[in-house]
């Protein structure tokens, strides 16, 4: 597994972050939101986490057992990350793929996870 630094953020500009984090082994999921919005992602620790800018751009979105703090910018409307935990219950930042500057998410080969039925 490749450990890389990648900047990313929402399509404005308001919400950008930095995070060392690995695109060796991406998913999808076809769950009520992540099927919908098309995310690919990956996870990386919080440490490895740097929000740069737009803390008060973000607005939260909470569903099922909400667990999962779906964080999306509220001038585009984009989700480029989420805080939740493992299913060990570590912390952890859900990073959308698809938000990453110089990485093209469909060049991937993403595992598909079937979030409809967990």
């Amino acid at each position: 597994m490749t450990i890389e630094h990648y900047r990313g953020g929402c399509q404005c500009g308001a919400v950008s972050y930095e995070v060392d984090v690995s695109i060796d082994d991406v998913l999808t999921c076809n769950c009520s939101r992540c099927q919908p919005m098309g995310f690919v992602l990956t996870f990386a620790s919080p440490s490895d986490f740097t929000l740069r800018s737009g803390e008060d751009a973000l607005t939260e979105y909470l569903f099922n057992d909400r667990e999962i703090r779906h964080l999306f910018c509220k001038t585009c409307g984009v989700e480029s990350f989420a805080y939740g935990n493992l299913p060990g219950g570590a912390p952890v930042v859900a990073i959308n793929v698809n938000c990453l500057d110089g990485v093209e998410p469909r060049s991937l080969s993403p595992r598909h996870v079937d979030g409809r039925r967990l």
